[in-house]
C-alpha cells in the first residue's frame, strides 16, 4: 500500500508507505527533500487526571485501505494499545497532495491533537544542508541557520498550559497557517486551510544530532471525552518553484477566497478613521520611570503636557500627524493588567494632553497589557489583588491545565506575578469588561490593548467550568472574535491593536498593531511576508523596538525595513528629551542623530502621501531582483546581520505597479535593476514602474 505519486508535469516524486505507516520521500526537481523516513502522523490522548500519551502512526498493528469515496483515497490505522483509529485521507494533485485525518475515540479520553506529517527535512543551509524555512513569525522570518535560534531566548517550546507566548502557535506569534521548505530556486509549501483559523502548533526544531529538521503541525481538537475528531479542511502540501513569495502565493490566494468574516479593504473601509492612510508618527515614552522594571516615580514628562514641546518640533520638522502613545500611564500600576483606570495623576491631568493635541490636529493612544490578572506588580510593590482574590470565585476567571488546577502565569513575570484569563469564562469576561469600559469610553484614537497576548490570542485553557471543551480548540479562536467584536463596538473610532502584528482571524478586530518584526532577528532574516499577505487590508506600526537586536547604527535601517515592509515609524522618546535606540535602552553611548532620523521620516512621509494609492491603499507584490552592496550590522550576543544597503519591495494598485527603493545610509547609494542603474540619495525613497 506504499502510495506514490508521481508528478512527472513537475518532475516530482511522493512516496507515502502507509503498509509500512511511514513517509519515505518527498523529492522535487531531482533533490531529496527527506532527510530520513517518518511517521504519517501521531495523536495524543489525555485522561481524567491530566495525564497524556502519545501514538505516533508506526504503532498501529494494522492498516486497511478503505473503499474509495472518489475524491480521497482512505487508510485506516488501528491496533494501537488504546482503542481509537485513525482514518488519513489523501488526495492528488498537480502540484501535490492534500491530507484530512479523522480520528474514531472508542476510548474515555480526549483527543487533544492530531500531529500532521512530522516530514524530517535535510538540515538548513547555514547548518551543512540545503534548505531554509519561510517561517511566519511576526512579521515574517526566513530561518537557514538554526543555531541562532537554539542560543537566543526564542528556543524552540513545546505549546502548553500555562502558555508560554513567544513559541510557534497560530493565531498567536504566527499570523499565518503556512510554512515553506525552500531549496535552490524551489519549495514545498505545506498549509491549513481552515477557514475557521483554530489554534495550530506550526513550528521547527532539530533533531538528530542538530542537524535535520523537524516540522512540527498539531491540529487541536476543542473535542471532549470520548469524542471523534475530524478535520474538516485540508492540509495541504504543493510544490513550487521561485523564492518565498511564491511559496506565500500559494496561501494568498487561498486567502483571498476565504476572507476572515467582516474584513475589507482598507480603500473599501468605511469604518477607518481619517488619520490612517494619514502616515502618522507613533511617538512613545513613559511618564514613569526610564524602563520596563525602573523606579516608578514621575519623570520629565509627567505631567502629561510636558511632552507638547517634543510633539511641535516634531510635526514641524516632518509635517506629519503625531500620535503619542504612552507607557506607564496606568493609574494602577505599569504592565500589571487588566485594571488601568483611571490614569497616572487623575483624569484631568490627562485629558488636558487629550484635549491639547486634538486642537493641534494630532493623536493620543495607549499601551495596556492584555489578559493577565495581576495578584502582585513586581515594579510597584504596592499595587496587588490579593484581597480581590480571597474570593474563589474569581479563580474560575483564570486559564486552568489538563488537571483542572489554576497554576501562575508564565507572562512578565519580572513585571508583575499573576493568573492568566479565559475568554470563554463568564467571570473572565466580567473582570475584563470591568477593567477596560472606562478605558473604551475616553473614546481615544488607540489602545494598545492586548500585550503579550500576541497576535490577539487566548491562551491555552483546559477547564471544564468554563464555556468551552476541556481542550485547546476552534472555541478559542470564536470566543476572542466574539469578545473583539464587542469591544470595537464600545470603543467605536478607537482603533484596537496587539503586541505583534494582528494574527489572521483577528485582522477585522485589530486594525493597527505593534508590528514586532525585530524579534525575527534572533532566529533568522526578517523578510515582509506579513504585508505581503495583508497590507490591502492593515497596517501596523514599527512599535516600540523593545526586542531590537540589531543597536549600532541600526535605527535608521529599521525605519527603512519597516516602511518598505508598509508599516508607520515610531520615535521611541527618553524622558530626557532625545530618541533613543529602542524602548528599554540603558547604554547610551549610542543613540540616533535625530535631526537624520526627522529628515528620514519627512522623506517618507512625502513619498508616501504622493503615491499613497500604492502604499495605503495597494497590494504588495513580488518585486523585481535587483542589486546593490550589503551592510554588516553588529547585534548583541556577539552576532551580525546582514542586509541590503538599499531595501525595496513592489506594490500594485488600479492595474497599475511600482518598485520602491529606500536608502537609510547617509551618502548616496547606488542599485543595479533590469540593466539600470538608479540612484538613491541619502535618506530618501524613490520609484520605478514595473
Amino acid at each position: 500500500m506504499a502510495d506514490r505519486l508521481n508528478l512527472d508535469k513537475i518532475d516530482a516524486h511522493v512516496n507515502i508507505d502507509f503498509e509500512n505507516r511511514v513517509v519515505r520521500s518527498l523529492k522535487y526537481r531531482g533533490v531529496e527533500l527527506c532527510a530520513r523516513e517518518s511517521a504519517v502522523f501521531s495523536v495524543r490522548l489525555t485522561d481524567k487526571t491530566g495525564k497524556t500519551v502519545d501514538y505516533d502512526s508506526t504503532k498501529a498493528t494494522a492498516v486497511k485501505k478503505l473503499k474509495f469515496d472518489g475524491e480521497y483515497e482512505r487508510y485506516e490505522f488501528c491496533g494501537f494499545l488504546e482503542d481509537f483509529s485513525v482514518i488519513v485521507l489523501k488526495r492528488d494533485n498537480e502540484q501535490g497532495f492534500d491530507l484530512r485525518f479523522e480520528v474514531k475515540n472508542r476510548t474515555e479520553k480526549i483527543i487533544e491533537h492530531v500531529e500532521v506529517l512530522p516530514i524530517i527535512f535535510k538540515p538548513f543551509e547555514k547548518n551543512g544542508g540545503i534548505g531554509k524555512l519561510l517561517f511566519p513569525y511576526n512579521e515574517g522570518a526566513l530561518v537557514e541557520d538554526n543555531d541562532l535560534r537554539s542560543v537566543s531566548h526564542l528556543k524552540y517550546v513545546e505549546p502548553d498550559y500555562p502558555t508560554i507566548t513567544a513559541c510557534g502557535l497560530f493565531p498567536n506569534m504566527l499570523c499565518s497557517q503556512f510554512v515553506a521548505y525552500l531549496f535552490g530556486e524551489h519549495g514545498l509549501y505545506v498549509g491549513a486551510h481552515d477557514e475557521v483559523r483554530s489554534p495550530k502548533a506550526i513550528d521547527y526544531f532539530a533533531v538528530d544530532d542538530e542537524k535535520n529538521i523537524k516540522l512540527q503541525i498539531r491540529l487541536y481538537s476543542g473535542k471532549g471525552y470520548g469524542e471523534d475528531f475530524a478535520i474538516d479542511y485540508d492540509m495541504v502540501y504543493r510544490f513550487f518553484d521561485g523564492d518565498w513569495h511564491d511559496g506565500a502565493d500559494i496561501y494568498k490566494i487561498w486567502l483571498y477566497e476565504n476572507l476572515p468574516n467582516g474584513l475589507k479593504k482598507i480603500a473599501e473601509n468605511a469604518n477607518l478613521p481619517e488619520w490612517y492612510g494619514d502616515f502618522p508618527i507613533i511617538l512613545t515614552y513613559p511618564v514613569r520611570g526610564y524602563n520596563d522594571m525602573d523606579e516608578m516615580t514621575p519623570n520629565e514628562l509627567f505631567p502629561y503636557v510636558n511632552a507638547l514641546p517634543y510633539v511641535d518640533k516634531f510635526a514641524k520638522e516632518t509635517g506629519a500627524k503625531i500620535m503619542v502613545l504612552l507607557m506607564h500611564w496606568e493609574g494602577t500600576a505599569p504592565w500589571a493588567p487588566p485594571y488601568v483606570f483611571p490614569p497616572y495623576g487623575g483624569e484631568e491631568e490627562f485629558d488636558k494632553l487629550f484635549d491639547a493635541l486634538k486642537e493641534r490636529g494630532h493623536l493620543l493612544g495607549v499601551y495596556c497589557s492584555g489578559f493577565s490578572f495581576t495578584e502582585q506588580s513586581n515594579v510597584l510593590p504596592s499595587y496587588d489583588c490579593k484581597e480581590i482574590l480571597k474570593d474563589k470565585e474569581t479563580f474560575k476567571a483564570f486559564c486552568a491545565g489538563r488537571d483542572g488546577k489554576v497554576v501562575k502565569s508564565t507572562v512578565c513575570t519580572g513585571q508583575r506575578s499573576g493568573y492568566d484569563i479565559c475568554v470563554a469564562s463568564d467571570k473572565g469576561r466580567e473582570i475584563l469588561d470591568q477593567a477596560y469600559d472606562p478605558l473604551f469610553a475616553k473614546k481615544l484614537d488607540y489602545i494598545r490593548v492586548l500585550d503579550q497576548n500576541h497576535g490577539g490570542s487566548q491562551l491555552f485553557c483546559f477547564s471544564n467550568e468554563h464555556n468551552h471543551a476541556p481542550c485547546v480548540g476552534a472555541w478559542m479562536t470564536v470566543e476572542m472574535q466574539k469578545l473583539l467584536t464587542e469591544w470595537n463596538k464600545k470603543a467605536g473610532k478607537t482603533l484596537l491593536g496587539c503586541e505583534s502584528a494582528s494574527a489572521e482571524p483577528f485582522l477585522p478586530n485589530l486594525l493597527f498593531s505593534d508590528n514586532r518584526f525585530e524579534l525575527v532577528h534572533f532566529i533568522g532574516k526578517a523578510v515582509p511576508l506579513y504585508a505581503y499577505l495583508y497590507h490591502e487590508f492593515v497596517h501596523n506600526f514599527m512599535g516600540n523596538q523593545v526586542s531590537g537586536l540589531l543597536l549600532n547604527a541600526s535605527y535608521l535601517y529599521r525605519m527603512a525595513y519597516s516602511f518598505v515592509a508598509g508599516d508607520m515609524p515610531t520615535i521611541v522618546l527618553n524622558p530626557k528629551g532625545f530618541i533613543q535606540q529602542k524602548w528599554g535602552q540603558r547604554d547610551f553611548s549610542e543613540v540616533p542623530v535625530e535631526k537624520d532620523v526627522l529628515a528620514f521620516i519627512k522623506n517618507m512621509r512625502d513619498f508616501y502621501l504622493e503615491n499613497k494609492q500604492f502604499m495605503c491603499y495597494g497590494n504588495m507584490i513580488k518585486p523585481l531582483a535587483y542589486k546593490t552592496n550589503k551592510i554588516v550590522f553588529d547585534c548583541e550576543y556577539g552576532r551580525t546581520y546582514e542586509d541590503c544597503e538599499v531595501l525595496s519591495t513592489a506594490y500594485e494598485f488600479g492595474g497599475q505597479k511600482i518598485q520602491i527603493f529606500a536608502n537609510y545610509n547617509l551618502i548616496a547609494k547606488t542599485v543595479e535593476i533590469c540593466g539600470k542603474e538608479i540612484e538613491v540619495q541619502p535618506l530618501s525613497i524613490v520609484k520605478i514602474k514595473i
